[in-house]
């Protein structure tokens, strides 16, 4: 579950959601990495016309850059979207441009994207295909102008009410394995193992995730590398959630280097 593992270890960041009468979504993010004293920051607005399955999506960003998103989902036939995806940088004249589409079904995940650029433009391919429970997937990348594969990843896995086990190899060096389990209604425990062809690096890692109430969670998570995480999520109203955690490096204690994270979610 990459929840249990996913937290913002040193940063400060602030999220703000809000709709306005109209339909219009409005979404902010800002962020100050504590190590580097980096601020960023992201604005976006959407439009949906239900009507005709249409969501427009503009963006930008504190790097100067815009973008526009055009999708439409479910018109040409049930389970179908197609995505036009533009982005312009202004200081640097640099455009980029994608078209991407995915078609959905009970049992079936496929989609295609091609992002073009003026080398050639790279295809990137997956499916997922269901059954009873198990799950297998396929992704690729194939860049036009190498005119070769740079990316083969394929994945198994199996899943039930409260367990779930998922497999993985990433081009033929990369194998990997994770176990999530909902050990009863208030706790969630994950288990990850990754290893790379060629050298004697494995990489593990155990975390958890206990609801102290239902505006409440704590969650923790350590590695092979003694790095130990801790996290603590609050609801302080409805719309409103705010989380504090932490990355301590248990091989130097007393040698600092540790990072603390805060996380502020606004959404109306």
């Amino acid at each position: 579950n990459p929840g249990l593992r996913k937290r913002s270890f040193g940063l400060v960041k602030l999220d703000v959601k809000t709709k306005s009468c109209s339909g219009v979504e409005f979404s902010t993010s800002g962020s100050s990495n504590t190590d580097t004293g980096k601020v960023t920051g992201t604005l976006e607005t959407k439009y949906k016309w239900c009507e005709y399955g249409l969501t427009f999506t503009e963006k930008w960003n504190t790097d100067n850059t815009l973008g526009t998103e055009i999708a439409i989902e479910d018109q040409i036939c049930q389970g179908l979207k197609l995505t036009f995806d533009t982005t312009f940088s202004p200081n640097t004249g640099k455009k980029s441009g994608k078209i991407k589409s995915s078609y959905k079904r009970e049992c079936i995940n496929l989609g295609c994207d091609v992002d073009f650029d003026f080398a050639g433009p790279a295809i990137h391919g997956s499916a997922v295909f269901g059954y009873e429970g198990w799950l297998a997937g396929y992704q690729m990348t194939f860049d036009s102008a190498k005119s070769k594969l740079t990316r083969n990843n394929f994945a198994v896995g199996y899943r039930t009410g409260d367990f779930q086990l998922h497999t993985n190899v990433n081009d033929g060096t990369e194998f990997g394995g994770s176990i999530y389990q909902k050990v009863c209604e208030d706790l969630d425990t994950s288990v990850n193992l990754a290893w790379t062809s060629g050298t004697n690096c494995t990489r593990f890692g155990i975390a958890a995730k206990y609801q102290l109430d239902p505006t409440a969670s704590i969650s923790a998570k350590v590695n092979n590398s003694s790095l130990i995480g801790v996290g603590y999520t609050q609801t302080l109203r409805p719309g409103v959630k705010l989380t504090l955690s932490a990355l301590v490096d248990g091989k130097s204690i007393n040698a600092g280097g540790h990072k603390l994270g805060l996380a502020l979610e606004l959404e109306a």
